[in-house]
């Protein structure tokens, strides 16, 4: 296999009937580095829009339990995307997350502006540092595939183009992003998972290549320091040579998903999707929906 022949392979499929097998295509195979970075820095931005990041730092989630938070969220987003929306495992995963959501005052436009994030940040992201560019076919379908997400999520008036999702991102945080003191230690708090991941000396280098790929509008809402421009260079232009670097590299022969990625440290004997995110106890303020803690159907996923 060449280099873009799977690309071709994207290409002969319909992005609006095919659109699980493309995403799922382009995420695994293409780029599932650059995927996992890039809504690493999705669900970044939501912290930056005060009634997300104060909800997530009162919930104490994604302050105490960080790294369990990163391996939930990302757990429940992919196992849709790698069993596909009729699989039991994926109505599993949507289940769960509607359940959690369901314990909280969460807007529709809230809701909806996270979901723009999965849409439109991978695309940004790899016009910016990947080994391609996402076409307008991958863009098209990854709207799709959200949509449809979102549907199952009880999500409205959802975009239905790339380009509305990437007009709604825009407006949403034009109007919504702001200083509030919960986002800013959610985002301290993620900033901090990120340096345990490597040996303790790099953790200052971690954080300044994290804060180097934020923009402006994104380290003005929390309050941080902008990064000397030589540091921004230095760490975005690293990025750029790794996407060439990786272009002349053969394509991958089998598919990467989320369960597999080293970040993921909290299940070494492997997991079950219905026993994923939080469970509110009905009555104290939390989900009122019951639930069971083994949902029949879910099956058990193995260690990456």
């Amino acid at each position: 296999m060449q280099r873009y022949d799977r690309l071709r392979e994207i290409l002969r499929l319909d992005p609006d009937k095919d659109f699980l097998a493309i995403y799922r295509l382009t995420a695994t195979y293409e780029f599932p580095w650059d995927f996992t970075r890039a809504l690493e820095l999705a669900l970044f931005r939501t912290y930056a829009v005060p009634a997300i990041g104060s909800l997530l730092a009162e919930t104490a989630e994604f302050t105490e339990r960080t790294q369990k938070r990163y391996d939930d969220t990302s757990l429940l987003l992919d196992a849709v995307m790698e069993h596909g929306f009729e699989s039991d495992t994926a109505r599993t995963a949507i289940r769960r997350v509607n359940q959690m959501h369901r314990a909280y005052d969460i807007t529709n436009e809230d809701m909806r502006y996270v979901l723009c994030t999965f849409v439109v940040i991978p695309a940004r992201w790899l016009d910016a540092y990947g080994w391609r560019p996402l076409t307008h076919h991958e863009r098209r379908a990854a709207a799709n595939y959200y949509a449809e997400l979102g549907r199952h999520l009880g999500i409205k008036e959802i975009p239905d183009s790339y380009e509305e999702f990437e007009k709604t991102l825009d407006a949403y945080e034009e109007a919504h992003f702001g200083w509030d003191e919960g986002g800013r230690k959610v985002a301290d708090s993620t900033l901090s998972l990120m340096a345990s991941w490597y040996p303790a000396p790099l953790a200052p280098a971690t954080r300044a290549l994290a804060l180097s790929l934020l923009d402006e509008p994104l380290l003005a809402a929390f309050r941080y320091e902008s990064p000397h421009p030589q540091v921004k260079r230095l760490f975005r232009g690293a990025l750029k040579l790794r996407g060439r670097a990786v272009r002349l590299l053969p394509p991958r022969k089998a598919p990467h998903y989320a369960r597999q990625n080293p970040e993921i440290k909290g299940y070494p004997h492997g997991y079950d999707v219905g026993e994923l995110g939080t469970f509110p106890v009905p009555g104290s303020g939390g989900c009122p929906v019951p639930h069971p803690r083994r949902p029949a159907g879910a099956e058990a996923q193995p260690p990456a």
